[in-house]
């Protein structure tokens, strides 16, 4: 590529946290408690961090899912079938999670000016970072809801029309995280279709439009989609990483020595401690 990916100046020298590998954990929720641990120290002076993470399996609704009549039902019947599952505390609806889907965070420090107040940067940056990894295999990729995909929203992702990848973001007082899902390996269709078969339960005598309507048609993986293959999530990753170490670059060993040293992982049990919190306050 040309020129790097550069995140705004702003933001400083980013740090690569890549737990995309650690698909032993089984609470879901311990990644989403990672970032709001690491969210706090970035807005008290810590570096900005790009987060990489998978789940083996889970199904993670949005607020507005739990709240459905039956949606304490439908999430046992995941349960039953092996699913995690929980209630994430940032933006959209319910999404599947399983090795297949890399899954992206990019924490970076807020400022207190009135144009920290506008969300769709934010947003602008996450879609800039994952279009400028994909422009190696030749696709266009597209901004803007697709219709029928689940966890719909103004920043969708696609490739010929059908979603790859969703974006929501968590605003601190002194930090913003911003989280995406990008859908690499497997059915895009079948990932709709479980999505598709919880509103049914969770949602039933709802009217249609309070909860997505999902068509499987609408969702495909970049396995499908950018021709990556059977270990897209591995390279999709890779490429990730390349552009982000881009970035590092512009900044030097020093500046990059300097960010790690102001990096403190929170203990087991003060992540523990988070996820509870996290899982009490957003229950299933």
């Amino acid at each position: 590529m040309n020129q790097p990916f550069m995140l705004p100046e702003e933001a400083g020298p980013v740090l690569l946290l890549d737990r995309s590998t650690e698909l032993h954990v089984h609470d879901v929720l311990g990644s989403f408690a990672l970032d709001e641990l690491l969210g706090r120290q970035t807005g008290m002076g810590g570096p900005a961090i790009c987060h990489i993470w998978r789940h083996p399996q889970a199904f993670v609704m949005g607020v507005r899912d739990s709240r459905l009549p039956f949606a304490e039902q439908a999430a046992v019947h995941l349960r039953r079938q092996g699913y995690d599952t929980a209630v994430r505390h940032s933006g959209g609806a319910a999404v599947p999670l399983d090795a297949g889907v890399v899954n992206l965070s990019l924490i970076l420090p807020l400022g207190s000016g009135k144009e920290n107040r506008d969300f769709h940067p934010a947003f602008q940056w996450m879609a800039e970072l994952i279009s400028e990894a994909l422009k190696e295999t030749g696709r266009r990729v597209d901004t803007g809801e697709i219709k029928g995909a689940f966890c719909p929203g103004t920043f969708d992702l696609s490739i010929n029309g059908r979603k790859f990848c969703g974006i929501a973001q968590r605003r601190q007082s002194k930090a913003l995280i911003v989280q995406a899902f990008v859908i690499c390996e497997g059915s895009g269709s079948e990932r709709a279709a479980l999505v598709r078969s919880f509103y049914n339960q969770a949602a039933e005598s709802v009217d249609l439009g309070d909860y997505p309507q999902v068509v499987s048609e609408s969702t495909a993986s970049l396995q499908e989609l950018a021709g990556m293959g059977s270990l897209a999530s591995l390279n999709f990753t890779n490429l990730i990483k390349g552009i982000i170490r881009g970035q590092q670059d512009h900044y030097g060993p020093s500046a990059m020595e300097d960010a790690a040293s102001r990096l403190q992982l929170p203990s087991p049990e003060v992540l523990s401690e988070m996820t509870s919190s996290l899982r009490q306050r957003y229950t299933s």
